[in-house]
């Protein structure tokens, strides 16, 4: 069983795998760098990394779950995290509550400070998983792998809302 303590120093912060790393222009926005932490100290149902943004940047886009909720815990820096229709500042010590829902819960955090912006992201594991982001009029759904875990990296599926393939195409 992994040691069910580890200390913030120990983590070593990663780029996204390069198969879900932003690209284009995008990347000039979205450039996180994540410690998956809920794995290392044995965790399955719930899922916790260090998220790391340098200034200007964000992790991901405008987006809600309709099954996962989320919490972010402000370790160090300064942003701001848009939900719905509001945006508010973020600090060091601020915990935010991000429950599955429609598009007023969908949430996007934002390094408008000068420093580096850190935060632990605590998520339920739940699958299957739809995510939708509101701003591109897209969706995602995510299957992780049986018995995997918050490390694992999902099947994805990502697509336009409103646009789908007749059941029985290409039975």
């Amino acid at each position: 069983m992994p040691h069910p303590v580890i200390n913030l120093d120990q983590l070593a912060p990663q780029d996204l795998p390069p198969q879900y790393a932003a690209t284009g222009a995008a990347a000039e926005r979205f450039a996180p760098r994540m410690a998956m932490i809920g794995e290392l100290i044995g965790m399955r149902a719930l899922g916790c990394n260090l998220t790391v943004l340098a200034p200007g940047k964000r992790a991901f886009p405008f987006h809600n779950h309709r099954v996962n909720e989320e919490v972010f815990i402000v370790v160090e820096g300064c942003g701001t995290i848009r939900i719905g229709a509001a945006s508010y500042p973020l600090r060091q010590g601020d915990i935010v509550a991000c429950p599955a829902g429609r598009q007023e819960t969908a949430h996007q955090i934002v390094n408008t400070g000068e420093g580096e912006l850190r935060y632990l992201a605590l998520s339920t594991n739940k699958s299957p998983e739809v995510v939708e982001f509101p701003d591109s009029g897209k969706y995602a759904t995510l299957l992780l792998d049986a018995g995997g875990g918050a490390n694992t990296l999902p099947q994805r599926t990502v697509g336009h809302i409103g646009q789908s393939v007749d059941y029985w195409e290409g039975e």
